[in-house]
């Protein structure tokens, strides 16, 4: 066993300091690269080896079980230790042996089973069935979004306050659902945290009994925390055990998940903290990107304030790139990783970051093009993305009706009614006369034959597609079979459709671009094929070939959420433009800059040698060309930090929300300013945002508040200055 001085003896003056507080609340602001882990796990075996608690008495709250499982090594590795005794896990992973062990005063059986993602939509949609209930008008992945909203807010169906009809209908879902969970004893993961959270709330002698067990509390990434995680800690804590929270404001990103970077001050004030220790030596980067970082971060309010710094010394300026256009940025970033590479700079260790995931479509053509071996981490490439998947099922149904495989993928999505008994006899139909699928319906369809609207209404909607498609260019093509399908409007109503809603777009974007280039070259493609065919072997030929084998080198692409907690050599951020990064919605959404400011933070402590900022003058977003300007992160760096290999710096204004605007020199001949109030017939009242296309088919994109962003062709618009 290591001595208490071995174990203390490598950590700076701050980490010192929070590893060996008395028993007291303590808030750990620890900054990127400041040795979170380390100090967390340290403090565990201090307590424990000075005989302050024992396992039995701390718990330790983490977000994924893998940090949980890497904290009990290092535990291990440090103290020889039994450490079964020490609770270890995540939020559902603790409330769920919390529950085991009390489940008569939860209410439910011995045997409770918890439901995942699919299991709980699937009861839903039973219990809407039950109900009656218009699936159309009421989404049941919508439904789904309210009901762990409100449980992450700690509410029950009762107490949520319905404000019109839509509420009231979402509300009486809520609570039938849960009488459907109560009675077939099963709980969803939002359910374990709220009735753990009832249970000790409920029970004071099961509160009373934790409280007095955990004396000692810890909490990594404590800037996640949703409202009813802070509540259910709360309880635990009571009035006089130790809640060490550690955790960043700064890299406070998931909003949209729920987390409330509030919980720091609620947490300093109910449990009267005097003990803020600033983790702000960081062992990862140069300083020139960590002053670049705290340069960022420092436009945000409300900080609760800290600079990251190192004694390793400079290092390179930042590299700051300003495209032609997104095909001249992504050949740059394919430029730079093939001289990093003849550096010796391994390819898993540098990483491509973007805003959303739509981006990385033109990256990975770059990439593949150049046959560098590249890996989306935490996600699937491009034209492996379902959403993506089903538009092209429908377009190579178009080029192909006999293709069965693409049939089956889309036959009942989005969902027609069409149910498996259906299926199976077509699919019997189809065996018996020997033909495709396709063959067999539309044979059903000429004898009267189908017995199913659902099927009816496939048939007729794919000739529909197949007649609309005839002679119109590929891109038109994609957008019509996108919008025709019931794919966009699929995942409007989404709550987490924002993001396969951008990959659709952008899958119209590759059709466009693929048309106005000859790839036939590059890819072996039978000179007499069609547009349509080359460009969904294209597609194929991009999903499956060229794959980074698991073990071998590849480059690393993802989104900048995805990166949070990792680090690379080499780091590109592309796509850093006004209305990409900070994206345009954020303006409309409160704290949604500041929240996208630190998204930046995020991105740019991931690198620790170097750091490439890039953007584009133009890209092809949603098939169209939209002008853009470099983002306000950009401007936000000290000049002396960078490094511009390509530009000067301007000096511009930026309109409320950071959205694209035309290029500055084209302002001059638009009707209305960014920013100008005008009225529509229809929406109402809005501002103007952006432009897009060129002067023969010119849209204005203008936010009409309640009713959201609308592109308009400006020739019809009938718009009146406010």
């Amino acid at each position: 066993m290591q001595s208490e001085t071995n174990l203390l003896h490598d950590l700076n003056d701050k980490q010192l300091q929070a590893v060996t507080l008395p028993h007291v609340s303590a808030l750990i602001l620890a900054g990127a690269g400041s040795g979170k882990t380390r100090v967390l796990t340290t403090r565990i075996a201090w307590l424990i080896q000075t005989g302050q608690t024992s396992p039995m008495g701390i718990m330790a709250v983490t977000f994924t079980n893998k940090a949980a499982k890497e904290m009990l090594t290092r535990l291990t590795s440090m103290l020889p230790i039994n450490t079964r005794g020490m609770w270890a896990g995540t939020f559902h992973g603790l409330c769920n042996r919390m529950l085991r062990a009390h489940y008569r005063e939860s209410g439910l059986p011995s045997t409770f089973q918890i439901l995942d993602t699919a299991d709980q939509l699937s009861a839903i949609k039973r219990v809407m069935k039950a109900m009656n209930v218009d699936d159309e008008k009421y989404p049941p992945k919508q439904a789904m979004g309210y009901i762990n909203g409100c449980k992450e807010e700690g509410l029950r169906a009762d107490a949520v306050e319905a404000y019109d009809g839509h509420s009231q209908k979402l509300r009486e879902i809520y609570a039938a659902y849960d009488q459907q969970c109560n009675r077939e004893g099963v709980t969803d993961f939002a359910e374990l945290l709220l009735r753990c959270y009832e249970l000790l709330q409920r029970e004071p002698h099961i509160r009373a009994h934790y409280q007095q067990r955990f004396q000692y509390i810890l909490v990594d990434e404590f800037q996640d925390t949703n409202r009813l995680q802070y509540l259910w800690l709360k309880l635990l804590g009571g009035a006089h055990n130790s809640i060490f929270a550690v955790g960043d404001d700064d890299q406070s990103i998931y909003a949209f998940r729920g987390a409330r970077v509030g919980n720091m001050a609620d947490f300093q004030r109910d449990f009267q903290v005097e003990n803020i220790v600033k983790l702000e030596e960081n062992y990862r980067s140069h300083s020139n990107i960590l002053d670049a970082a705290n340069a960022i971060i420092a436009n945000n309010n409300n900080r609760l304030g800290k600079n990251l710094w190192t004694s390793a010394g400079k290092g390179e300026p930042i590299r700051i790139y300003e495209a032609y256009n997104d095909t001249d940025e992504a050949q740059f970033i394919v430029d730079e990783v093939n001289m990093l590479q003849n550096e010796g700079v391994p390819l898993g260790d540098i990483a491509l970051l973007y805003r959303s995931n739509a981006q990385s479509r033109i990256l990975e053509h770059s990439l593949f093009s150049a046959g560098i071996p590249y890996r989306v981490y935490g996600g699937l490439r491009f034209f492996e993305r379902a959403e993506v998947k089903h538009a092209l099922a429908y377009m190579r149904l178009i080029a192909n009706a006999n293709d069965d495989t693409a049939l089956l993928r889309i036959i009942n999505f989005p969902p027609r009614g069409i149910g498996a008994r259906g299926l199976e006899q077509l699919q019997e139909a189809a065996r018996q006369n020997e033909c495709s699928l396709w063959q067999a319906a539309t044979n059903k369809v000429g004898e009267g034959k189908l017995g199913s609207k659902g099927l009816e209404g496939f048939v007729a909607l794919v000739r529909q597609m197949v007649d609309q498609a005839y002679g119109i260019a590929l891109g038109e093509m994609a957008e019509m079979v996108i919008n025709l399908s019931g794919l966009m409007t699929h995942y409007q109503n989404d709550k987490e459709g924002e993001d396969r809603i951008e990959n659709l777009q952008e899958l119209v974007t590759a059709t466009v671009a693929f048309s106005k280039q000859d790839l036939g070259n590059h890819h072996n493609m039978e000179e007499d094929a069609d547009l349509l065919t080359q460009f969904l072997n294209h597609a194929s030929l991009e999903a499956g070939d060229h794959q980074a084998d698991v073990g071998h080198e590849a480059l690393q692409l993802m989104t900048v959420h995805a990166a949070k907690g990792l680090e690379f050599h080499s780091v590109f951020i592309s796509g850093v433009e006004e209305g990409l990064f900070p994206h345009e919605q954020a303006a409309y959404e409160n704290g949604g800059l500041e929240e996208e400011r630190r998204l930046m933070y995020v991105a740019v402590t991931r690198a620790r040698q170097r750091l490439y900022l890039s953007y584009a003058q133009s890209r092809m977003l949603h098939g169209q060309v939209r002008y853009g300007i470099a983002s306000r992160f950009v401007d936000e760096i000290p000049a002396e930090l960078t490094k511009r290999l390509n530009s000067k710096p301007v000096s511009k204004s930026y309109a409320t929300g950071g959205q694209y605007t035309p290029a500055p020199s084209a302002q001059s001949g638009y009707p209305f300013k960014i920013g100008q109030g005008v009225r529509h017939n229809k929406f109402g009242e809005g501002v103007v945002v952006s432009y897009e296309g060129n002067a023969s088919d010119l849209a204005v994109k203008v936010n009409f508040g309640s009713t959201g962003l609308k592109t308009l062709m400006l020739e019809y618009a009938k718009l009146e200055k406010l």
